[in-house]
């Protein structure tokens, strides 16, 4: 994303595990605030922690956002790891992605490796 140092990458956690990760387990649908996330985390999923400790955690239960949900279930089911990296869908300078179109150009722009639109799989070797 080119983003700047300061601004890390947010994890999407199951709302019943943040307690597992984070030291206070909070329940945080939108991602506003920061979680101090537990000693063990930062080698576990580094990716989803800030030099500082913290991550602007967003947690998804069933009833919110049950495809989402089934998701980071399935995610964890082969990894163990209730989380997945979450963060707005633009590059940066870009405005924040709002229609299939948008999302097929950002994607040829990035180095994303794979795209999902709804029931849609779309891969890079697929497009390119």
């Amino acid at each position: 994303k080119h983003r700047e140092a300061f601004r890390p990458f947010a994890p999407a956690c199951l709302e019943e595990k943040v307690k597992d990760y984070f030291v206070e387990g909070r329940k945080l649908p939108f991602m506003v605030f920061v979680l101090s996330a537990k000693k063990e985390v930062a080698s576990k999923v580094p990716a989803v922690v800030h030099t500082d400790g913290t991550s602007r955690v967003q947690t998804v239960n069933k009833t919110q956002n049950p495809r989402f949900y089934s998701l980071i279930s399935a995610f964890e089911k082969k990894t163990g790891i209730p989380m997945l990296l979450n963060t707005s869908f633009n590059d940066s300078g870009e405005p924040i992605v709002n229609t299939p179109a948008e999302a097929l150009r950002t994607f040829k722009a990035t180095n994303l490796d794979c795209l999902v639109l709804g029931s849609y799989l779309v891969l890079r070797k697929e497009i390119l």
